[in-house]
């Protein structure tokens, strides 16, 4: 090694930037609103990790963003529907979805449940990308995550395409309460409607061996099969790539109405 030091020192010099750039290429997280009405995107950092550019913003009806994270970023995105501004104190507020901000940036606040929700924690385990769409916290519209680029045995697409909301069951349907009054706004997890801890997997529930599928996450897991359905779903629900670009899209074609139970 010592009789080529000038060779090594050339080639180390050529070749790192190369090395330098492919190390720092971000992903990119574009998201399309394909809904027939404008969808506000909101977006929250897992704790610890920094908050991306922008946490809250406005799609218009096919309109698009394109969001750069940071190396390793964990977080959440979702929609937002029938935001309006206050016309006195310009208080800014979301039938489904709201992030409690008062403004249109969410700025470190989450999704007020049901929201339909894309989950994701980049750089993980193995340098794989983790992803998911659920339903957890119940659903307010379709939703659609789709790599791009990337590669890996379980690295594919993911998400609920039906339409959920217009055969809800009545215990679960949240409605509206203004000029649409009674109308289907969105659709509550069981845990949510009814705070009950063998839905919500919590107390002596807090197990995969002790809490199971209820009818109503079984309801929608049939409904989205690859969506997380309740909170120890992981087994079909969760997917991987590596160096992959996503394409977050609400409200995908074509949706269809299944029948929940």
């Amino acid at each position: 090694m010592a009789k080529f030091p000038f060779l090594i020192s050339a080639l180390a010099v050529m070749f790192s930037p190369l090395l330098f750039i492919r190390g720092v290429e971000p992903t990119t997280f574009t998201i399309v609103n394909k809904c027939d009405y404008t969808v506000w995107p909101g977006i929250l950092a897992n704790a610890g990790e920094p908050a991306l550019s922008t946490t809250g913003f406005s799609l218009q009806k096919g309109e698009s963003r394109a969001i750069s994270p940071p190396s390793g970023w964990g977080g959440r995105f979702w929609g937002r529907t029938r935001c309006t501004a206050d016309s006195g104190s310009g208080k800014f507020s979301c039938l489904t979805g709201d992030c409690g901000s008062n403004k249109l940036e969410c700025s470190g606040g989450g999704a007020t449940p049901p929201a339909t929700l894309a989950e994701f924690k980049l750089d993980g385990d193995g340098g794989l990308d983790f992803f998911d769409v659920s339903l957890v916290d119940g659903y307010n519209l379709p939703m659609l995550v789709v790599p791009q680029g990337g590669s890996g045995a379980n690295c594919t697409s993911t998400g609920c395409m039906a339409d959920l909301i217009g055969t809800c069951p009545s215990e679960l349907r949240v409605t509206d309460a203004g000029e649409s009054a009674g109308k289907g706004v969105a659709c509550q997890s069981a845990c949510g409607a009814f705070q009950q801890p063998q839905y919500c997997c919590s107390g002596a529930y807090s197990s995969p061996q002790t809490c199971k599928p209820s009818r109503y996450s079984a309801a929608f897991k049939s409904a989205c099969p690859d969506a997380y359905s309740y909170a120890y779903d992981d087994g079909t629900s969760t997917f991987t790539c590596a160096n992959a670009d996503y394409v977050i899209t609400f409200c995908p074609a074509p949706t269809k109405r299944i029948r929940l139970h």
